[in-house]
């Protein structure tokens, strides 16, 4: 990939972020009920998943995104995905995508990582999951050349994903806005991928961390690609993860347009760095994004 095919695909996403709203189809959604990332209370997960689960229904959250499918067994937190998907059905919830270790396969034979992809659907599609997503890039490949082989196994996945009718979608770290030989990473994810195959689901925390570009502008990037996103807060001094609410992140002037953004399911998610525990900061966080955020989902646009 030459320097000057982006500054070409640079000059393209300019004048698409000009075409008026209607030229793309979004979401007809009215509303986008509150999710959570199960890595957050992962201590939780694995002591007692059904009742974690009841409890953060209580706090008001409706879907998850699910981690750590183990695709030797074949199981969701010691579950087979019949059986998961059994205990979330009785409590009225669901999941709606879920993170896979696709990381760990990138240096193995294509025919190896299309076996792991196919492992991976056939547990996402029993659990009537809409999208499985690509969620960390290792640091050994961390490189220009790096990222252009992501994008090619990227592009093989989505395909597989999309034969399989189920969405794939790569999320980002803060890792993804640095320079690569003068490239953005994530603008070779953006540009080498097809847009039909792999979507994004957009990470704000670490857009924020990052501070080369805002959230309204990335998404201006490629208008209807972000399906997904994850909401988490920043410590106001040690930068790390903190509670909604008690953070610098100012979510209720920066979050982009929902609909513009092509936005189907958005996640709470805390990695760490807990007030108390798990439980007690996602609790925070699901009355903070109640009160504080809850208008923001309830419209297509603003």
């Amino acid at each position: 990939m030459k320097r000057r095919d982006f500054i070409q695909y640079g000059g393209a996403i300019t004048a698409a972020a000009l075409m008026p709203l209607s030229c793309w189809s979004g979401p007809d959604q009215e509303t986008y009920p509150m999710g959570l990332q199960l890595y957050t209370v992962r201590d939780f997960m694995e002591r007692d998943p059904i009742g974690t689960l009841l409890r953060l229904k209580a706090m008001g959250y409706t879907h998850f995104e699910s981690y750590g499918f183990d695709t030797q067994t074949g199981q969701y937190y010691g579950m087979t995905p019949k059986e998961f998907k059994g205990q979330l059905d009785a409590l009225g919830l669901s999941t709606t995508s879920g993170h896979y270790g696709f990381a760990d396969q990138f240096d193995m034979s294509h025919e190896h990582l299309m076996d792991y992809t196919d492992r991976c659907i056939e547990g996402a599609l029993a659990i009537d999951d809409q999208y499985i997503v690509w969620p960390i890039l290792r640091e050994a490949h961390h490189s220009l050349l790096g990222y252009q082989q992501l994008a090619e196994k990227l592009n093989l996945i989505g395909e597989r994903c999309k034969a399989a009718g189920v969405g794939f979608a790569y999320h980002n770290f803060g890792y993804d806005f640095a320079q690569y030989d003068g490239v953005m990473g994530y603008d070779v994810v953006l540009h080498d991928t097809q847009a039909d195959l792999v979507q994004m689901e957009v990470d704000f925390y670490w857009v924020m961390h990052a501070g080369v570009i805002s959230p309204r502008a990335l998404i201006e990037k490629a208008p209807g690609r972000f399906p997904l996103w994850h909401i988490k807060d920043m410590d106001k001094i040690t930068r790390d993860y903190t509670e909604m609410g008690n953070g610098s992140i100012d979510y209720k002037n920066l979050l982009p347009d929902p609909k513009r953004s092509g936005l189907m399911h958005y996640y709470v998610e805390q990695g760490g760095n807990f007030l108390i525990n798990s439980m007690e900061s996602v609790k925070q966080s699901a009355r903070y994004v109640d009160q504080e955020l809850g208008h923001l989902f309830r419209a297509t646009t603003r």
